[in-house]
């Protein structure tokens, strides 16, 4: 896949909407793009798309691993619709980890019809000095639709619709150092990242699972790892990056324009030490950008694949994503290239690239 169709593809995945939980149109989008590279499709209960590709028969017969699950999640943080006000305005619940504070007059999205809304707050004039001191929560605010009644808003949006934000994708090119802002890098860069690698061939058989529901307890995973029962797993992320200037001499989790970054451990699951050695061995041989996530924060889809069975080892990668969890983030593009790199060799040398 060229620059051109990566991006158009990161691009497409980033504009969907999948709110956690009602992930089918990222869903279609990725199995349009793997369809003719794959062997088998299926989606199960839960909504993940599972995609197999048989091994290339190039391996020895004791060759291990014989079978390898990639994961990456379709789904993003947003929000839900849980009452109409007699107004006409909505009340809603985040849906997955949103931090409230950064709401307050965001364009937002809502259900089949994508009807336009803002997420409101009572207006500073009218706020007590002591309430601007603190943060709102949700309970402090709305998303206005303009309807100018209960009825009006019932005719267009119900209880339970999801509200995604209204973010496009767009690349920016300043002083020569290309980045992407758009919603959704976690995980839609680590979607696009796998859709690239279901075009190798392997000598193990792949698992490519584009996993429903992580944000909200990896619930995807859990559900695919015991039914594929893979010998060793790969997590494809957007993390947590914050390299911006900070008022204390504090090393960051990640920055952008540093390589993709391996996860030693965080909330979730501790990596596989042996799955780490090799892919540092792997960028180091070729030259390939790479850093660690230097925090134990958050957790990824490694953290339900680790535990299926008797126990898989893990591992996850991840692009760096500033603003993470927010309406709009920003990726380097030259990081999610290096993404994707790295986990393409270190897939095609896992067959005796590590000890069992």
């Amino acid at each position: 896949m060229n620059a051109s169709a990566m991006h158009g593809l990161l691009q497409r995945l980033c504009d969907a909407m999948g709110v956690t939980g009602n992930e089918g149109a990222v869903r279609e989008i990725l199995r349009e793009a793997v369809a003719e590279h794959c062997d088998e499709l299926r989606t199960d209960a839960l909504g993940n798309l599972i995609c197999f590709k048989a091994a290339n028969g190039e391996a020895a017969e004791d060759a291990w691993p014989r079978k390898v699950m990639v994961a990456a999640h379709m789904d993003e943080i947003g929000l839900m619709v849980t009452y109409i006000n007699e107004d006409g305005t909505l009340r809603f619940l985040p849906a997955g980890g949103i931090d409230p504070r950064i709401l307050v007059a965001k364009r937002v999205v809502i259900g089949g019809n994508a009807v336009a809304g803002v997420i409101g707050a009572r207006p500073i004039h009218l706020t007590k000095p002591e309430d601007r001191q603190r943060a709102l929560g949700v309970d402090d605010l709305v998303i206005d639709i303009g309807a100018k009644d209960k009825a009006a808003a019932a005719a267009l949006v119900k209880p339970g619709d999801y509200a995604g934000f209204a973010t496009t994708f767009q690349v920016l090119d300043e002083g020569g150092v290309q980045a992407a802002k758009g919603k959704a890098f976690d995980d839609r860069a680590g979607c696009a990242a796998l859709a690239q690698l279901v075009q190798g061939s392997y000598p193990f058989d792949l698992y490519a699972v584009f996993t429903a529901q992580e944000e909200v307890g990896l619930r995807g995973a859990t559900v695919a790892a015991n039914a594929v029962m893979p010998d060793v797993a790969f997590a494809l992320e957007g993390t947590i990056c914050d390299d911006l200037p900070k008022d204390e001499d504090v090393s960051p989790v990640t920055e952008l324009g540093k390589g993709p970054a391996i996860t030693l451990m965080d909330q979730s699951f501790i990596a596989d030490r042996r799955l780490v050695d090799h892919l540092v061995r792997t960028a180091e041989a070729r030259g390939i950008p790479y850093q660690f996530k230097r925090a134990v924060a958050g957790g990824t889809d490694s953290g339900a694949m680790h535990l299926a069975g008797e126990g898989v080892p893990s591992v996850t990668v991840a692009a760096p994503a500033r603003y993470i969890h927010g309406p709009v983030g920003m990726i380097s593009l030259a990081d999610y290239t290096s993404m994707v790199a790295l986990m393409r060799a270190a897939l095609e040398t896992l067959q005796g690239g590590w000890t069992r």
